[in-house]
């Protein structure tokens, strides 16, 4: 790869960019990044698992994105084993990164995720070859159960990690906090923050609206009655069974007139047996919808009243991005990792101690019975993911950047 000479750009800045597969969050960043005239990028995947159908082990079956992944931008997938197998710490393993990033002439290597051992190859690699690097991963002080000696232990971890990091790029502030515990200086950390095509989203949800009377025909609700919904895994730290617990006791306090329903989307081991449970507890107006793809989600955040994602242990949520975009307020527990920087008690939604049933009941009430607030709070969302979006990324990536080559 040869850097570009472009008019009224002083310098081009040569990035490779290591990470596992393509990624159908990631693909429009990339998108973007390319075609900025100052950055030449060049994408390196160790697997090709997700450009065709694969098994996700947290949905139980086999998905097939329904959106672009490596259209748009430079890429390659390294040379390696079980590339098509599921990603862990130990797989897949790649090679021949060494000898791009002699041929080609790179500035940077930018690697996502510091948790593989061929990452820390990687990032060797480059500092071996006199390249500087640039580390995102999405870990908190929340988003994984460590034991005491755990803990010592990534102290020990991340001071010989930042001798070979230039810079990390933090995804939101309980990752930025986690940087800070672990003792990388505050200078070293630029905000990058976790985003999605806001305007992919807000643009499918408009025109999903015409159809929105279609739609809830369809899935059997009557008009007039509050909506809502539920879109993630069926995995124990997804708590799905929290939602309809706090349900069931929310739809004994109104009439049925008024009882909103239940959507539940996604799939997962956990998905019959709570589809079991709202069965035997009679709850009729619980709908269990199973996957949806990227292009189908849209029509349904238009058609809920407030989105719910009572996580534990999640280092994100970026489904809340999506919610918020269409407009539309949000309810998350207070271990989902966007909640400090998306969600505004009472202004856009409600944060709740997770796994506290009665206090979700108590943030749903708040919500569904109170319409008006709910539409304005969705406003608020939307206003508030506008400033959340890629050109805050490509802001914090040229901040990155200029710090560490100048």
């Amino acid at each position: 790869m040869q850097a570009r000479p472009t008019p009224g750009v002083d310098r081009i800045y040569r990035i490779a960019y290591l990470v596992t597969h393509p990624i159908q969050y990631q693909a429009p960043l990339l998108r973007l990044i390319a075609a900025q005239p100052d950055i030449d990028l060049a994408v390196f995947f160790q697997s090709d698992m997700s450009l065709g159908a694969y098994e996700d082990e947290g949905f139980g079956h086999g998905v097939k994105w329904d959106v672009p992944l490596v259209e748009g931008y430079q890429h390659e997938f390294l040379p390696g084993l079980w590339r098509r197998g599921p990603i862990s710490s130990q797989r897949p393993v790649s090679w021949g990164l060494s000898s791009r990033l002699r041929r080609s002439r790179f500035d940077v290597l930018w690697v996502h995720g510091y948790a593989r051992w061929v990452n820390w190859a990687a990032i060797v690699c480059a500092k071996t070859r006199g390249l500087k690097v640039l580390v995102r991963d999405e870990a908190t002080g929340f988003s994984a159960s460590r034991s005491f000696a755990l803990r010592g232990a990534k102290h020990v971890f991340f001071k010989l990690l930042s001798a070979g990091v230039d810079a990390f790029l933090a995804v939101g502030s309980a990752n930025r906090d986690y940087y800070l515990a672990h003792s990388i200086a505050e200078d070293r950390i630029f905000r990058m923050p976790y985003c999605v095509d806001n305007d992919f989203f807000a643009d499918r949800a408009r025109s999903a609206a015409a159809t929105r009377e279609q739609l809830r025909l369809g899935l059997q609700l009557e008009a007039g009655r509050p909506v809502i919904l539920y879109a993630s895994k069926f995995e124990p730290r997804k708590r799905p069974r929290d939602l309809l617990n706090a349900y069931e006791r929310l739809a004994h306090r109104t009439g049925v007139e008024a009882r909103p329903y239940l959507l539940f989307v996604g799939d997962g081991a956990l998905r019959a047996q709570v589809q079991a449970e709202a069965g035997a507890k009679g709850l009729e107006d619980v709908r269990f919808l199973g996957f949806r793809n990227q292009t189908e989600l849209p029509a349904l955040y238009d058609l809920c009243d407030v989105f719910v994602l009572p996580s534990t242990e999640e280092p994100w949520g970026l489904v809340v991005n999506e919610v918020m975009a269409v407009g539309k307020p949000v309810i998350v527990s207070d271990a989902v990792g966007c909640a400090r920087d998306l969600v505004c008690n009472d202004i856009n939604g409600l944060v709740f101690p997770v796994g506290k049933i009665e206090a979700l009941a108590e943030a749903l009430a708040k919500i569904v019975f109170r319409p008006d607030r709910a539409v304005q709070m969705g406003r608020e969302s939307r206003k508030m993911i506008g400033r959340w979006s890629f050109n805050e990324d490509l802001a914090g990536l040229r901040g990155a950047l200029r710090a560490v080559i100048g």
